[in-house]
């Protein structure tokens, strides 16, 4: 199965997911078969006054991983990612980070087109 990036909050399974893509605070690069992970820092993508999202796209390709999963994605970001073959998934704030992967391989994460279309996201 491949690999999925979460923006989290924290550096393990059981810290919440990060809602904002190109601010979150780190990426978990998640095996879902085994629950191993990697812990990406994104500390540089969050000091930024703008291209944040680009700059978090851009860690987010080079992870290996094919699927990402956010609270909310927004339209720079989204299309970085798109044109380096990822698929998004939003909406999993509020969950931790384990509970977004499981939800993902149980089917009940919507693989979205767009990006949001409201707030400062990225």
């Amino acid at each position: 199965m491949e690999k999925i990036l979460v923006s989290c909050q924290g550096r393990t399974l059981d810290d919440p997911v990060d809602p904002r893509f190109g601010r979150a605070a780190y990426f978990l690069v998640v095996n879902p078969e085994t629950m191993e992970f990697e812990v990406l820092d994104n500390t540089a993508s969050r000091q930024m006054a703008q291209g944040a999202g680009i700059q978090a796209a851009e860690v987010a390709a080079g992870s290996g991983a094919k699927i990402v999963l956010s609270g909310f994605v927004g339209p720079k970001a989204f299309t970085a990612l798109k044109a380096a073959g990822m698929r998004i998934g939003q909406g999993v704030d509020g969950l931790k980070v384990r509970e977004a992967v499981e939800r993902y391989q149980a089917g009940q994460v919507e693989i979205t087109d767009r990006p949001t279309q409201s707030g400062h996201w990225t």
